[in-house]
């Protein structure tokens, strides 16, 4: 960002706005899967509905699409771990209450802090540091790991929590090497080279396999074309935000994401969950205000941003 800095309430406030569409990209994809619509085919759909409106806008907008190979490679790589995580993800919401795969993928600014600390020296703020932890507490409540049981229908709570956190640790990934490859490229520009790979790469996979499975009546279609919508404006935004704002001290705001995610699967889903998981929410979303509340950091190697973008 160039000038004057946004106040913190704005950041904070369009940062939950995202996490709020992301939170209902992934309650549609619950009811696209319940009306005969499986992984693949939902994150081949979105993918490919995402890179023609960002291809589209791009084009309008006259910005040149042209990469040097090595951006360009770089980008690919990206894409594939972003496939990678939107897989895992899709996968562990198929299998465990919306909230609870949202609560444990939602553990990705905790990883990836500790990524970019180890990797590049960049330390997270005292203020980050101090609910860090926080957050994880309330996230093993809200997972039961504490006198509660793992369950899920037909077995699958396990299996749901190992694909949300590789999903989690895919993400990281992705924001590390954005931020360190991708720093200075239109942030539109970055999430067509990621959409196009995961949809390239999700179709080949689903025509090779004849995996793809398409919805059985009308609601699984509308779910089917809203978690389209809501993804690509999700997280198109998300990688034009980020990078702007500092992707550090900024990225745990997203935890209000399972927050959303877990009212509207009750709203919406019927899905339910335990009082002792009430409060382990209530502890996950307390950390993320305490580690947003604070002032922007200024300088630093806490603070280091990319370049901004063209």
């Amino acid at each position: 960002m160039s000038g004057t800095p946004r106040p913190r309430w704005q950041i904070v406030a369009l940062l939950m706005l995202i996490s709020t569409v992301l939170g209902s990209n992934h309650v549609a994809a619950r009811i696209a899967f319940d009306h005969g619509a499986n992984v693949v085919t939902a994150v081949a759909i979105r993918s490919t509905g995402t890179s023609l409106a960002l291809f589209l806008a791009l084009r309008l907008s006259g910005v040149s699409l042209l990469l040097p190979r090595m951006v360009l490679a770089r980008g690919l790589f990206i894409g594939l771990l972003l496939t990678i995580q939107s897989l895992c993800l899709y996968s562990a919401v198929a299998r465990i209450p919306v909230g609870l795969a949202l609560l444990t993928f939602n553990c990705f600014p905790l990883l990836f802090a500790g990524m970019t600390w180890l990797i590049e020296g960049r330390r997270p703020s005292n203020r980050t540091l101090l609910f860090m932890p926080v957050a994880l507490a309330g996230l093993s409540l809200a997972l039961n790991l504490f006198g509660g049981s793992l369950s899920a229908p037909d077995g699958k709570m396990q299996e749901g929590v190992l694909l949300a956190l590789g999903a989690a640790l895919s993400f990281s990934t992705v924001l590390l090497l954005s931020e360190r490859w991708l720093g200075a490229l239109d942030g539109r520009l970055r999430s067509l080279l990621m959409m196009i790979t995961i949809a390239v790469i999700a179709s080949l996979g689903g025509f090779a396999t004849d995996g793809f499975a398409l919805p059985q009546d009308r609601i699984g279609w509308i779910a089917l074309a809203t978690l389209t919508l809501f993804y690509g404006t999700a997280i198109s935004a998300l990688f034009v935000v980020l990078p702007r704002i500092g992707i550090l001290n900024n990225a745990s705001v997203m935890n209000f994401e399972p927050v959303a995610a877990l009212l509207l699967g009750a709203l919406i889903l019927g899905q339910t969950i335990t009082p002792l998981q009430v409060v382990g929410v209530v502890i996950v979303l307390g950390a993320m205000l305490g580690m947003a509340s604070g002032k922007p950091a200024s300088g630093g190697a806490a603070s280091k941003k990319p370049p901004a973008e063209g």
